[in-house]
């Protein structure tokens, strides 16, 4: 992943960006020798997104499917998650 210091950023703009992420989809943000940020095209952001989604929801039906939920009121619920703290 290309490292993108924060001085550069300063000094080129959008440039600095766009030159980072032309071998990569990702480019990593340093200020200060220290990993902070992470930039992307728009387009790999949505990708990723959606990548999670429907990992949830993959997630989701693996409990559905394995009986792992529960079918209680609002208020039993909060009574649940209260006795769990």
């Amino acid at each position: 992943m290309t490292h993108l210091p924060a001085n550069e950023l300063k000094t080129k703009g959008i440039a600095a960006i766009e030159a980072a992420l032309e071998h990569s989809p990702e480019a990593i943000v340093t200020v200060r020798g220290k990993d902070r940020f992470v930039v992307m095209e728009i387009e790999h952001y949505h990708y990723l997104r959606e990548c999670e989604l429907e990992a949830a929801l993959s997630e989701t039906e693996a409990d559905l499917a394995n009986g792992r939920v529960s079918r209680d009121s609002p208020e039993e619920h909060m009574k649940r998650i209260k006795a769990r703290i």
